[in-house]
């Protein structure tokens, strides 16, 4: 939570293939991801052995290549309802406590006096404001639940009816995408499109190498032990997730969620027509900071993706997510400020 009390991990990444120009995201004084040529004084560097590519790594074709539905709106409301339900019940609480103190109060014991009038259930005496507050402190529960319910009727009817992916022609420029034709599917409308890029959870085993540990020991503070069963989210698998990242899923071969990635930055939604054939060329931009092209390691991986957003007939907000391969630059690059998001899905923008 605090990077600058973290203690900067630094490796060398030996690879029989040639390695991406160099670059710096962040500073060492806040969250840092930097790729930059060996110097003398890194003789004392652990070395780990990996592969470097530019091609997308399997486990990101499998969790992030598709579609996807969003998770229920009631998610993110049941969420905002925390802090406020916590205040509510905490509060009627103190006030209970502080009831006999301040009686003698003209104006104010009368007014608590009434609010903590008991009804008796059973061999228990129970404060009649407690009857309004307890229903809202739990209400984001039950919200929490109507929600995750819906979530999974929604997913088990996408993987009954699955969808074809729409027809597309993609060109690949510097920061940008065209796109010269698109077919969308049948009973899908197009709402919204962009490029995104970010940096995806680097590899359980890459991580323990770097600290001098290994499978079965006690974990680096920040990782669980691993799971045993098969995977469910990106975070869950390599121990590095704190939490649910996204809500509840369905078993299936694919998680029919996108999980967010913890470094995302992106360039701006275009809002695009409602035609099922489009043959206008459309033109993506890539985030205002240059970003470095695909870069695939244990370590470090540099993940850009076109993401459309639709609209089926019965209103729930899909997302149609395809990775791209976008070239390096033979530039440094550096920029300021990593973008770090929140791990869950209904509160991060993907």
């Amino acid at each position: 939570m605090i990077p600058n009390q973290i203690k900067i991990i630094e490796v060398i990444l030996e690879s029989e293939n040639k390695p991406p120009p160099t670059f710096k995201i962040g500073t060492e004084n806040d969250w840092l991801v930097e790729w930059r040529k060996v110097t003398e004084n890194d003789k004392k560097l652990p070395i780990l052995k990996g592969d470097v590519s530019k091609e997308t790594f399997p486990f990101l074709m499998r969790t992030r290549n598709g579609w996807y539905i969003d998770p229920d709106p009631l998610h993110y409301k049941a969420r905002k309802m925390i802090t406020p339900a916590v205040i509510l019940i905490i509060s009627t609480l103190f006030l209970r406590a502080i009831t006999p103190v301040i009686d003698e109060i003209s104006f104010i014991g009368p007014i608590l006096n009434a609010l903590n009038y008991s009804v008796r259930i059973g061999q228990l005496d129970y404060p009649v404001f407690l009857f309004l507050a307890f229903p809202i402190f739990i209400s984001p529960m039950f919200f929490r639940m109507t929600a995750n319910m819906k979530d999974i009727k929604r997913q088990n009817v996408l993987i009954k009816n699955p969808i074809n992916p729409p027809e597309i022609t993609i060109q690949k420029e510097d920061n940008k995408v065209i796109i010269s034709k698109l077919k969308t599917p049948k009973g899908l409308d197009i709402k919204r499109a962009r490029i995104q890029v970010g940096i995806a959870v680097p590899e359980r085993r890459m991580i323990l190498e770097s600290q001098g540990k290994k499978e079965g020991e006690q974990t680096i503070p920040g990782m669980s032990t691993a799971l045993p069963e098969r995977r469910i989210t990106t975070g869950e698998e390599l121990g590095t997730g704190v939490g649910e990242s996204t809500p509840m899923t369905v078993a299936h071969r694919r998680v029919m969620m996108l999980e967010p990635m913890r470094v995302l930055d992106s360039g701006e939604w275009l809002d695009i027509q409602n035609e099922r054939n489009i043959e206008d060329e459309i033109v993506l931009h890539g985030p205002s900071k240059l970003w470095p092209g695909s870069i695939y390691s244990g370590l470090i991986a540099v993940h850009w993706e076109l993401i459309m957003e639709f609209i089926n007939n019965e209103g729930t907000r899909m997302k149609w997510v395809r990775p791209l391969k976008m070239e390096n630059y033979h530039h440094r690059i550096e920029i300021e400020k990593l973008p770090v998001k929140s791990g869950r899905l209904e509160l991060s923008d993907y």
